[in-house]
């Protein structure tokens, strides 16, 4: 029997620290774990020094002779640069250093495209990866034909390697009337849960920060959860009944990561969009991380860019079962609350829970009246679209305590609106 192991690619991480004190050190650790989760392996690493990145080779001439040196040394099948790199500086990299060139934007395309599993993810990886080719079709030339795209050759860059601008454009001019359609039907599904009157709260975070455990663990949901970066990419939506029966509907979204590509941004806009539409935001981080605080100000900084940093947060600090006996300062000044939570064993989940409530609560206005047996209808208005405290059958009629929502509060009351709109209906 003959067993065919495939070798994993082995690369080299190459940075550029443009001024003491950044984050460079911390972004190339990130890099490794992108790399890692894409299926190759980072056999060294290199940072350079320098006022700026070198226009034509991303680093000086110096650190390139460094760098082959090390490939020479480490048999690496490449190099993965910081940031994203023209087309200019591919090839003149490939020429210097004769191996496969990527930068962060692709490892994290080639990630995407091999976690998209729904349609509209499928679509958006497509869009995204043809985007960043098509600026790069001068650049990539020779890489295209001779050694290939990204880290195991996935994606639609690899199934037509001479893909020429032409095809490009046409293939995406294709993608985004497809991406059209599915933004459509997702317009149409949020309009139907406005029409519903179930409130939305978006999970956002930075990936690997464990929103996925969060919503398996507050409503059963199945979605893979695992312990590296982007492993869900899709959007999950799911209903969750909080105390007082309240419904929420929570819809967990792509994870956020430092130097996030502009292409994906772009492309996957129409799910990020549900953290702008969403009435509240519920933000994971994960106190583990050594970069927890970094963390939370690039997630802040995505809201922005998404329009979505006007509503109300709550900010979750997960993975306190990794933080027992240590000491950590937990705050966040954006947020409206902070609840510390273990989703992995369930630690602070009615807590969340309570606090998801009072902030729903404090976007509605209380009622305490008595309704007359014949405005029994209202009662169940209430149920479906508000949070029904109390409720008692006397003689006069029925007492109710509850909170509704502003635009409901004048139609629920007894004698209100919504008796004369019927009353005019049957006339």
């Amino acid at each position: 029997m003959i067993e065919l192991k495939k070798d994993m690619e082995k690369v080299i991480l190459v940075g550029v620290s443009e001024q003491d004190g950044d984050d460079t050190e911390r972004s190339l650790k990130e890099l490794a774990e992108l790399v890692k989760t894409a299926g190759a392996e980072s056999v060294g690493q290199v940072i350079q020094k320098r006022e700026m990145i070198h226009s034509g080779t991303y680093v000086g001439t110096g650190k390139l002779t460094e760098i082959k040196e090390l490939i020479w040394e480490t048999e690496a099948d490449g190099i993965v640069c910081d940031d994203e790199l023209s087309p200019a500086q591919i090839g003149n990299l490939e020429e210097a250093l004769q191996v496969k060139i990527l930068d962060r934007t692709l490892v994290i395309l080639d990630i995407f495209a091999a976690h998209a599993m729904t349609r509209e993810g499928k679509i958006q990886v497509e869009l995204a990866q043809l985007k960043y080719r098509q600026s790069r079709l001068t650049g990539l030339g020779k890489s295209l034909s001779r050694l290939g795209g990204g880290i195991g050759t996935r994606g639609p860059g690899e199934k037509k390697l001479e893909m020429d601008r032409r095809l490009i454009k046409g293939r995406i001019a294709q993608l985004n009337r497809e991406l059209k359609e599915v933004k459509r039907h997702r317009q149409i599904a949020r309009e139907r849960r406005q029409k519903n009157r179930i409130p939305v709260a978006a999970i956002v975070g930075y990936t690997n920060a464990g929103k996925s455990t969060l919503l398996n663990q507050l409503t059963g949901a199945d979605v893979l959860s695992e312990d590296k970066l982007f492993a869900t990419l899709d959007p999950t939506t799911r209903l969750l009944t909080l105390p007082g029966k309240q419904e929420l509907l929570l819809t967990d979204t792509v994870g956020f990561i430092r130097k996030l590509p502009h292409h994906l941004i772009e492309a996957f806009k129409s799910t990020l969009e549900e953290a702008k539409y969403a009435d509240l935001i519920l933000h994971v981080v994960d106190v583990s991380s050594p970069e927890m605080d970094e963390q939370m100000y690039i997630v802040y900084q995505i809201l922005q860019e998404l329009e979505a940093n006007d509503r109300p947060v709550i900010t979750v600090f997960n993975k306190q079962d990794k933080i027992e006996g240590q000491e950590v300062i937990l705050r966040d000044f954006r947020a409206e609350q902070i609840v510390k939570i273990s989703a992995r064993t369930g630690q602070g989940l009615e807590d969340l829970k309570e606090a998801l409530s009072g902030i729903l609560r404090r976007q509605k206005m209380a009622i305490e009246a008595v309704f007359p047996y014949a405005e029994a209808g209202k009662i169940q208005m209430i149920r479906k679209s508000g949070e029904l405290l109390e409720e008692e059958y006397r003689e006069e009629g029925i007492f109710v305590r509850a909170f509704v929502p502003a635009e409901l509060y004048a139609r629920v009351l007894p004698g209100g609106e919504e008796e004369k709109e019927s009353g005019n209906g049957e006339a």
